[in-house]
């Protein structure tokens, strides 16, 4: 609680016990104006603070006959270091009916729960608060120091700087390399952002569109050999195939499997999204984000914690505080409530009309399809249906099996139950809530795609794949119904 807050409110105050701490927050809330009363059993330092105009008097906060002399007082701060002082200050005023406000000091946690039993609103432990402190302190210095070392990589920079996202590129990933081009930019370097595979969910090209942010596919641009520094943003699967020359910047929130010998590195795994560390970035570099990278940013951070549902912390929610005004509202509106592809639907209405349960887990087919994205689509959809927790949706395109799988049941981690189903078979990616999963077709069966065969291939690899992931789950031998 702030002094400026309090003292907007214009209450009334009491201290008891007045050492140091007492005598700092005094100060501060007479100078905001406040009516503030001290009370302390030592005579000289009463006398002291009436020298510097502080309205003070000698009151043994232990006597029962404190709560008398604070009755007309609407929060009354109980800061001596005598823990059993405090105790008895609070009983009293309790024990008088009174609801007024009572903020307490603690020594240690045992006095923290003895003075919460007492009564007291709010107990401050000042160990507590300090190593607080001293953790933002050093969170503020690293971030600081992290800062100074990128910026000495950009003003050594003579040329352009290529920014790969993470293959098909999420808004994360997107928004998260705009930012850092506009760092780049303030620094009068140039930056390209390169992406491998395809941009194919509909939110996140309505979310290029919109925000008119140019992506290069890696086909289309200069070899990263011409670039004069190589930064990755958000692309821990980039170590699997790394690519050449070795990184000069690597920031994600996911530490890669093997160690990236990069000249800047910045993951942290206890954020949940890296758009909320470039937003850090740009607050250290006092830049205020243009409209484009604010929204894109924001909507980075809210797709990767499901609006705040998922994994979200502490230092997210700061970050979107802070990018909220800067953002254009309205974009992120269409960007969120896309068009459907007519593949797309088609790929959705198949999905639930396969639809298999096995008690709160729906397994389902799409069949042969062209965009890997749709089922995405499908299973955060089917997500939503009542009664169902944990969806998967199987679709074969080209000559890779896809699973796509959602889930909000707090028991499940499904990244981990494709990892334990399909890691020998293929690629798999995720965390808890979602995941996906890349299998060759020859994994599981020898036949060939031709047309002849087709529907063959599609139920040898749909009971492959379905008797795998409900085994994963746990959910074997449950019964099952469908949508037909």
């Amino acid at each position: 609680m702030s002094a400026g807050a309090i003292g907007s409110s214009r209450s009334t105050y009491a201290i008891l016990g007045c050492g140091s701490v007492g005598h700092a927050v005094a100060e501060e809330l007479a100078e905001e104006g406040n009516d503030v009363l001290i009370l302390d059993k030592d005579d000289s330092r009463v006398e002291a603070l009436r020298d510097q105009d502080l309205n003070a008097k000698v009151q043994d906060i232990s006597d029962p006959a404190v709560a008398d002399v604070v009755d007309d007082r609407d929060i009354i701060l109980v800061l001596a270091s005598d823990v059993e002082a405090s105790k008895a200050a609070v009983s009293a005023i309790r024990d008088r009916g009174s609801n007024q406000y009572i903020v307490v000091r603690a020594s240690d946690p045992v006095t923290e729960e003895e003075l919460r039993d007492l009564g007291s609103d709010v107990v401050i432990n000042p160990s507590t608060v300090i190593a607080e402190s001293a953790l933002r302190s050093l969170e503020s210095g690293e971030l600081q120091h992290k800062a100074r070392q990128l910026a000495d990589i950009l003003d050594a920079t003579d040329d352009r700087i290529a920014i790969l996202t993470r293959d098909n590129p999420d808004p994360d990933s997107i928004a998260s390399a705009t930012a850092l081009q506009a760092i780049a930019a303030e620094f009068g370097v140039e930056a390209d952002i390169l992406y491998d595979g395809d941009i194919g969910h509909q939110e996140n090209r309505a979310f290029v569109n919109l925000l008119g942010i140019e992506l290069l596919a890696r086909e289309d641009a200069p070899a990263l050999e011409e670039y004069d520094r190589l930064a990755l943003v958000d692309n821990s699967n980039a170590t699997d195939d790394r690519p050449e020359p070795t990184p000069d910047v690597l920031i994600d929130t996911s530490e890669p499997d093997e160690d990236v010998d990069a000249a800047f590195v910045d993951i942290r795994t206890n954020v949940s999204s890296t758009s909320t560390i470039l937003t850090k970035y740009l607050q250290e570099f006092d830049l205020s984000p243009s409209e484009t990278v604010a929204t894109a940013l924001l909507y980075g951070i809210r797709a990767e914690t499901l609006d705040f549902k998922r994994d979200t912390t502490p230092a997210d929610l700061t970050a979107a505080a802070y990018l909220h005004p800067f953002a254009n509202h309205d974009t992120l509106e269409q960007v969120e409530s896309p068009s459907m592809s007519p593949e797309t639907l088609d790929v959705l209405a198949e999905a639930i009309q396969s639809r298999e349960v096995q008690g709160s887990h729906l397994f389902s087919t799409a069949g042969f399809i062209r965009d890997r994205e749709a089922l995405e689509q499908a299973a955060q959809y089917l997500l939503d249906l009542e009664g169902i927790t944990t969806s998967a949706v199987f679709g074969i395109v080209d000559d890779e099996i896809i699973v796509a799988a959602r889930s909000k049941d707090i028991r499940i981690n499904i990244g981990s139950v494709l990892q334990g189903a399909f890691a020998e078979s293929g690629e798999v990616a995720g965390h808890s809530k979602q995941g996906s999963v890349e299998v060759p077709l020859g994994i599981f069966t020898g036949i060939e795609t031709s047309e002849d065969n087709r529907e063959t291939l599609l139920q040898l690899t749909e009971e492959a794949v379905r008797r795998k992931l409900f085994a994963a789950m746990g959910v074997e031998g449950s019964e099952s119904t469908n949508g037909s």
